[in-house]
């Protein structure tokens, strides 16, 4: 197998691997989004919330992705920059029905864009403002805006509205990761200056 897997890489047939860091405040749908993103044989019926942390595959038409799905609760939050090193692209998911909590999401997200490791690398940021479906959900758009997506200068970023229950957005925004991650070195190279 070893041979066909380096043959197939050769020729261009075999699919890239990204690693991907999947983060977000507890509860805002990240491991359901991972799940809905597997294929249906291997999703899984009850999701439980991720402690610590816990490792997906899945594929899209050219790549294959390796999630880190990372626990969003304050007290695991800490290892997500253990992490951040080895990650080529981020999916960021927030619950839009927690406008309480959307503060404590965009201090994360700062904390996030502003460490060693990530702030200097062109690292697409794929948003996921989950859980459309609620009453109380609030627009993609004012997500962005209660985030401030728009001062991220120095990255790819998109924002997609998700209801990860039935799976609406989430290939809209796989396909852009897709193509994202495709363009970019898969060490997401230094930003110049």
């Amino acid at each position: 197998m070893g041979l066909l897997d380096r043959l197939s890489g050769l020729l261009g047939l075999k699919k890239k691997e990204v690693h991907v860091l999947c983060l977000g405040l507890d509860n805002s749908g990240k491991t359901t989004i991972i799940n809905k993103l597997k294929p249906s044989n291997a999703q899984v019926q009850d999701i439980v919330p991720t402690i610590g942390f816990s490792i997906e595959k899945f594929k899209s038409s050219s790549l294959s992705f390796t999630v880190f799905d990372m626990s969003g609760q304050g007290r695991y939050r800490n290892l997500w920059e253990h992490y951040y090193k080895d990650g080529q692209a981020i999916i960021f998911v927030v619950d839009s029905s927690d406008k309480l909590r959307m503060v404590v999401a965009k201090e994360e997200l700062d904390t996030l864009l502003n460490h060693p490791d990530i702030k200097h690398r062109r690292i697409p940021i794929l948003f996921f403002a989950n859980k459309m479906d609620l009453r109380d959900a609030v627009t993609s758009v004012k997500v962005s805006q209660l985030l401030c997506l728009e001062n991220i200068k120095d990255k790819p970023w998109h924002i997609c509205a998700s209801d990860a229950l039935k799976g609406e957005g989430l290939q809209e925004g796989v396909d852009w990761l897709q193509e994202k991650t495709v363009q970019s070195d898969p060490s997401c190279e230094n930003v110049k200056r």
